[in-house]
């Protein structure tokens, strides 16, 4: 079932699109400002966020850039503001559309709709990943360097294949944790550190300086792009 992360400070209009949504077959779980938006969307993970610009504590805007540090999540943003630069600022952070208020819940519920589509033509992973001198193929799980096979433990050929598909995107070491295990423990951050030592180990020409996955200091790693 697709999930959809309502995030507004207006109990009133969380309660409305909840119970529309929930009607239209979709699981809503819900907000009421952006920090707390971030605490539900790592733990539940949701398919579309419905996002209100204007809230207390961290503002929509905020959340766009603090969210996309870990998760891809196609947003749509509920706004009353009528300046168009508050609608591009928007989108250029990341969001996918907007819907402007006061709305009409079938309108919101198409807008809804064509965003999902476009995320799921989009959302088809190629078989092959590859940059200059590095190939990684999903299906067969095999990876090679200049031509040479390299084997990988499961864990490092996961996280080369996150980073490959998106490069220059920067992962931090939580994302990635949440992308092996599903969940993010607290504590656990340095043992990204140690698969990505190994994985350079095995893939980089020289491992003390990357030709591949570099580090963004007090960020995380990203593929060089």
């Amino acid at each position: 079932m697709t999930t959809i992360l309502v995030v507004d400070d207006k109990a009133s209009l969380r309660t409305m699109v909840d119970a529309y949504l929930t009607q239209e077959g979709y699981r809503v779980v819900t907000a009421g400002d952006g920090r707390s938006a971030l605490f539900v969307a790592r733990q539940e993970k949701p398919d579309l966020i419905l996002l209100d610009v204007m809230m207390p504590e961290m503002d929509g805007f905020g959340f766009i850039r603090a969210h996309k540090q870990e998760r891809d999540t196609p947003i749509v943003l509920l706004t009353a503001r009528l300046d168009e630069v508050d609608k591009v600022v928007g989108l250029e952070l990341g969001a996918d559309d907007y819907i402007t208020k006061p709305f009409s819940m079938r309108e919101l519920v198409a807008r809804i709709r064509a965003v999902l589509r476009r995320v799921e033509k989009q959302a088809a992973p190629a078989d092959v990943l590859e940059t200059e001198g590095l190939r990684l193929n999903r299906t067969s799980r095999l990876v090679w360097t200049e031509g040479e096979a390299v084997t990988l433990t499961p864990s490092e050929f996961d996280i080369l294949a996150l980073l490959l598909a998106s490069p220059g995107r920067v992962y931090s070491r939580e994302s990635i944790l949440d992308h092996l295990q599903g969940v993010f423990v607290a504590g656990s951050e340095r043992s990204v550190d140690v698969h990505i030592r190994n994985l350079r180990r095995k893939i980089e020409p020289d491992p003390a300086t990357p030709r591949y996955v570099e580090t963004v200091f007090g960020v995380g790693y990203r593929m060089r792009g």
